[in-house]
């Protein structure tokens, strides 16, 4: 999953950028507003986490921008004040979550993740498709109820899968909310990742569909 963490701290941006990377995001930062405006204008990301005080461009002018231009991707807003009034604002420019600084990176973790859930129409932590269930608190996979070993990056694949159960995914679309912009976007190394995750699940969990793309056959496409 591809979140963009826009934040002008450098400290704050290492924290966040960590604190994602282990949650299973592709994570891609960015300082100063006008650039935030552009990246979520025309890149397509799972989360943004938007920071309002940047440098060239508000973040709430931001946040508006990209509103008025139908983007809908789920904004979890961070600011150092934090008062009534601001997070009224706020939420009237369209976020989806607010967290005033300081705060846990723990906490901004879990709303990150409750946002992507929510955005996709899945509301709790263990999401699940015919036998097969995903923890994403614990970021773990089990299969009839007996754990299965994956890596990170075979986590991210089933994860995103899960969270689009309903449709076939198309190869782009899971190489690029896999490794962001810096992969070569072979289709050999998601064929590759596929193969090895069917051996470890077994038949019946992740189908193919010609001219479209990957699936989990438990879920709607394949039942």
């Amino acid at each position: 999953m591809r979140a963009l963490a826009v934040e002008d701290d450098a400290r704050i941006a290492a924290d966040l950028t960590a604190a994602l990377q282990a949650a299973g995001f592709v994570v891609q930062t960015c300082a100063d507003g006008e650039s935030a405006w552009f990246l979520g204008d025309t890149e397509d990301y799972d989360l943004i986490v938007l920071d309002l005080g940047l440098p060239k461009l508000d973040g709430l002018s931001v946040l508006k921008r990209w509103r008025a231009a139908g983007r809908e991707m789920p904004v979890l807003v961070l600011t150092a004040r934090g008062t009534w009034s601001e997070r009224v604002e706020g939420i009237d420019a369209g976020a989806d979550d607010y967290l005033p600084k300081p705060f846990r990176m723990e906490e901004l973790v879990a709303r990150a993740r409750a946002l992507v859930r929510r955005s996709a129409g899945r509301g709790g932590a263990v999401q699940a498709a015919g036998d097969l269930s995903l923890d994403a608190n614990r970021m773990t996979v089990a299969r009839r109820g007996v754990p299965v070993a994956v890596t990170a990056l075979e986590y991210r694949l089933l994860a995103y899968l899960m969270l689009h159960r309903d449709r076939a995914v198309a190869p782009s679309e899971l190489l690029e909310h896999l490794y962001g912009d810096n992969f070569s976007r072979e289709a050999n190394a998601l064929e590759a990742l596929v193969a090895r995750l069917r051996r470890k699940l077994g038949p019946g969990i992740i189908g193919t569909r010609r001219g479209f793309g990957y699936f989990l056959e438990a879920g709607e496409v394949g039942a």
